[in-house]
């Protein structure tokens, strides 16, 4: 999505507004972002550094790997993601985008938004929005994935969410074998707990992943982290 001014100007704007208004800063930045079609200044800060940043994730992938991309609510996780697979589309690999979450009309809106063509994607982008998305039916669909395709699974607090699937952990621990042995890149997007806009951290980290059940997050290898127009990318281990 374009932005009227760049964003230097908008918040110029928003502070100027603010005074003239006397409201607190944070809600002139919030009307301004929701003007150019954003849900707040955090996200359309995020929006704004996301594609560098997704260039930068992408570039630091290797097959094989297991990655996390977590943040609150409306700070725009599944837009990062859905961008990834964009992205490694255009670099003439294969993306699979699998969502518990959202409907295919969601999927489309936010395709639009970040103004990709779905017909240009043809053949490479795969989006999947079955009730029965787990790590075996994952596999099952990766079954004849070509080395270097991205996965993106959003999201990880509800794999489990069906009695009759194994537990998080082990889906897990079976999506990293499926991206070692078939040298895939996973990337699973997640939630951060909401205990977390309690603390006095100025970013989340590992910690701070929502988890219905213990799960050892060590079976990831990379993380991106997102909060309040910040974007933090790591090695784990």
């Amino acid at each position: 999505m374009r932005l009227s001014s760049p964003i230097h100007q908008l918040k110029r704007q928003a502070k100027l507004y603010a005074r003239q208004h006397k409201l607190p800063l944070h809600a002139a930045l919030d009307q301004t972002a929701q003007k150019e079609g954003f849900r707040s200044w955090s996200h359309l800060s995020v929006s704004s550094s996301r594609s560098a940043w997704v260039q930068k994730f992408l570039h630091n992938l290797e097959n094989g790997d297991m990655a996390l991309l977590a943040a609150r609510p409306a700070h725009g996780k599944t837009l990062f993601g859905l961008e990834l697979a964009i992205q490694n589309c255009q670099s003439g690999a294969q993306s699979h985008f699998f969502t518990l979450e959202y409907t295919p009309k969601d999927v489309q809106a936010r395709l639009s938004q970040l103004g990709a063509k779905p017909d240009a994607l043809h053949g490479t982008f795969y989006l999947d929005c079955d009730d029965n998305i787990c790590a075996s039916y994952i596999q099952k669909k990766l079954r004849d994935a070509p080395k270097g395709t991205l996965v993106v699974v959003d999201y990880l607090q509800l794999l489990d969410q069906k009695r009759d699937n194994p537990e998080l952990s082990e889906q897990l621990l079976q999506l990293s074998d499926d991206a070692k042995r078939q040298n895939l890149k996973m990337v699973l997007i997640s939630q951060i707990h909401r205990d977390f806009d309690l603390q006095e951290k100025s970013r989340p980290d590992l910690s701070d992943i929502r988890l219905p059940n213990p799960v050892n997050l060590t079976v990831f290898n990379k993380a991106c982290f997102i909060h309040n127009g910040q974007i933090d990318f790591s090695v784990v281990n």
